[in-house]
């Protein structure tokens, strides 16, 4: 058996097909990590939905700020942007089987045998990883429960910058819904700068890549995230980054996680989408 972690999909439907052809994944022996981000801004986010539910338990798919976004439109939280693509989910006959489904997925995974956890966006360094773990479940709670629609009406916001443990409510499950579906940089004390998109290098100081600020409490944790296409693909400091920007015509990116190492496959993608700054 092989997992194969595989980078934002953003309805990219055709290319994801290509791409597990090319790695042969085969359904009931290899197991699918998908890094968020699966719905919204291309062309077939409702058969790229539907796939991945049909897999059952072959497939994990943590959720990604694209997919809270879907859920939070389903909810009335905000008007359609004029880049959204998944009218065809709202409007689709198994829609609200799908949106449950979608809802009912973590916010991170651990896999003890492997020694990887898998998230979309980032950690705060205050967080080691079983203490994400339990952060992500709180989210989780909220979106799996009567406090769904509440959480959704809510979710948008910078605010809360840091982490303490004395935030409670809205302010503290925002904070944490951030940390694993928006994050790129942080300063050094963890305070979060959630509108800088851009490469490493592009960054106003003290701000840092996530991955980068000095005794982060995960930072001995082997962690596969996506989020950041003008990243792109990146190891360092036991982090694997994998959104490759298929969306914008770069590549669709796999990570095979075996007992005898990792290797790294892609396929080439047309673009959905022209990149807009960052």
């Amino acid at each position: 058996m092989a997992i194969y972690a595989i980078g934002d999909i953003q309805g990219c439907y055709d290319e994801f097909r290509a791409l597990l052809e090319l790695i042969k994944f085969g359904p009931g022996r290899d197991r699918l990590w998908l890094v968020g981000d699966i719905a919204n801004r291309g062309p077939k986010s409702l058969a790229v939905l539907r796939f991945l539910k049909g897999l059952g338990e072959m497939v994990v798919n943590v959720l990604g700020n694209h997919d809270l976004h879907l859920l939070a439109v389903s909810q009335g939280n905000l008007e359609f942007h004029r880049d959204d693509t998944f009218h065809d989910i709202l409007e689709a006959s198994d829609g609200v089987e799908l949106l449950e489904w979608l809802r009912h997925r973590p916010l991170m995974h651990h896999d003890a045998e492997s020694g990887f956890s898998l998230l979309h966006g980032g950690l705060p360094p205050q967080w080691d990883i079983p203490t994400a773990l339990v952060r992500a479940h709180e989210v989780e709670r909220a979106l799996r429960g009567e406090g769904f629609h509440a959480f959704c009406q809510q979710m948008y916001g910078d605010k809360p910058q840091r982490w303490t443990e004395d935030l409670s409510g809205m302010d503290r499950l925002r904070f944490i819904t951030n940390c694993f579906t928006r994050l790129r940089y942080c300063d050094p004390a963890g305070n979060l700068a959630m509108n800088e998109k851009g490469p490493p290098g592009t960054q106003p100081a003290p701000y840092l890549p996530w991955f980068q600020v000095p005794g982060r409490a995960s930072r001995e944790g082997r962690i596969i995230c996506g989020h950041w296409s003008t990243l792109g693909l990146h190891n360092s400091f036991n982090v694997w980054s994998l959104d490759t920007g298929c969306l914008w015509g770069g590549q669709l990116t796999a990570l095979k996680i075996t007992k005898k190492g990792l290797k790294l496959y892609q396929v080439p993608c047309p673009g959905a989408h022209k990149p807009k700054g960052y």
